[in-house]
């Protein structure tokens, strides 16, 4: 994409078989997972450290005030679509769901498997939406809240043992093959 390189820390983890293209920042510790896409090629993304993005996952934007934003210790579920919209640190997306430009799930605010979640709409701290368009469904505990955040540090452990176990071998199969 011209001038624009995606970077990665590297203790970032980006499984082979991601697509990581244009203007796109992957911050320590995170884990871009299996047949993911993130295509910075009409704004930036931004990945904070210790985010999960699992496995087929679509990150897109569009020009103007739609980058695609996603902060520390977030949580993006199997085969989301993340198009143009800011997830906040600790904001949890359940799989299968669809976030559209300009919407913005907050920190501690939870996105259900499965829902479309539209333009311009706030999931806050402690809600957890769900549905096709999502709707608050209801408020979560504290202690619902910390539970849903304990999946980053569970997939943050992951990133970390599949840089380390991992690579090496698809190092040695690309080297000897």
């Amino acid at each position: 994409m011209g001038s624009l390189v995606p970077r990665a820390a590297p203790s970032a983890w980006v499984a082979p078989s991601a697509s990581v293209i244009g203007d796109v920042d992957i911050g320590a510790h995170s884990g871009i997972w299996f047949n993911c896409v993130l295509r910075g090629d009409a704004n930036k993304i931004r990945i904070g450290e210790r985010t999960n993005i699992q496995d087929g996952t679509v990150i897109h934007v569009d020009p103007g005030p739609f980058a695609a934003l996603v902060g520390d210790d977030v949580t993006i579920g199997h085969s989301c679509l993340i198009h143009g919209c800011t997830l906040e640190d600790g904001a949890f997306v359940g799989m299968a769901s669809t976030i559209l430009n300009g919407a913005v799930v907050e920190g501690g605010g939870v996105l259900g498997a499965g829902s479309l979640l539209t333009s311009g709409k706030r999931v806050k701290r402690g809600e957890l939406w769900t549905g096709a368009p999502a709707q608050l469904r209801r408020t979560l505990s504290e202690e619902d809240i910390q539970e849903f955040m304990s999946v980053a540090a569970h997939y943050c452990r992951n990133a970390k043992r599949f840089l380390d176990e991992i690579e090496p071998v698809a190092h040695e199969i690309l080297i000897s093959g």
